[in-house]
């Protein structure tokens, strides 16, 4: 009895022995974060003629706030590119990501999708803002144009292009913005295949 002890355990040990070991996600090191424009910095850019969203270099980091930190003077200049250069290669980056994920389709009281969400915990959902490819995921179910709206770091929702769809979610939109911590955006983007985001409206009052 003892002698089959012995061999089970030895049994057990070879086996988990040869599992291979799961590597460790790399973290992400180029991320366009849309922010307020009031948290604007040397690494921001404007962009899809927003006008009170900028848009900043950021990258995973463990040991960050939230998981993800803005990129310093001393940290953006180990990259050796141009803000410019940092944002083409975040959108590309961006759509990896994104092609990775599948959306929550809501439905409205009349049974059909009324909107598509991504949310979770990571701090990286607002970033698939700037991905090429977002608008062609959806453009079966919505349409050629979406309307994206992202009021805080882990979401990202995707309307389709009806002002008075939208309008029903406004005030829980509005309410997620202003009182998250890491708000992103509080406006509304128009994206459409081929072409940038463009900003359609804001979704909360001016002094917010």
């Amino acid at each position: 009895m003892r002698l089959l002890l012995c061999f089970l355990l030895l049994a057990s040990n070879v086996l988990h022995a040869q599992q291979p070991a799961v590597p460790e996600r790399k973290l992400e090191s180029l991320l366009l974060m849309p922010e307020p424009k009031v948290l604007r910095g040397p690494y921001s850019t404007t962009l899809f003629n927003a006008q009170r969203t900028v848009f900043t270099c950021y990258r995973e980091a463990a040991g960050a706030l939230n998981g993800v930190e803005a990129y310093t003077a001393d940290t953006f200049k180990k990259l050796g590119i141009s803000v410019e250069s940092f944002a083409t290669r975040a959108k590309a980056a961006a759509d990896k990501r994104l092609l990775l994920l599948r959306p929550e389709l809501i439905k409205g009281e009349d049974g059909k999708i009324a909107y598509a969400v991504y949310r979770g915990d990571s701090p990286l959902y607002a970033t698939l803002l700037v991905a090429p490819s977002l608008p062609k995921i959806f453009a079966e179910l919505f349409g050629p144009e979406i309307w994206v709206v992202t009021p805080d770091r882990h979401s990202l929702y995707v309307f389709p292009a009806k002002a008075e769809l939208l309008q029903d979610f406004t005030a829980d939109l509005a309410e997620r913005y202003t009182s998250d911590p890491f708000a992103t955006s509080c406006e509304i983007f128009s994206v459409k295949a081929g072409a940038e985001p463009q900003v359609v409206a804001s979704y909360v009052g001016a002094e917010n």
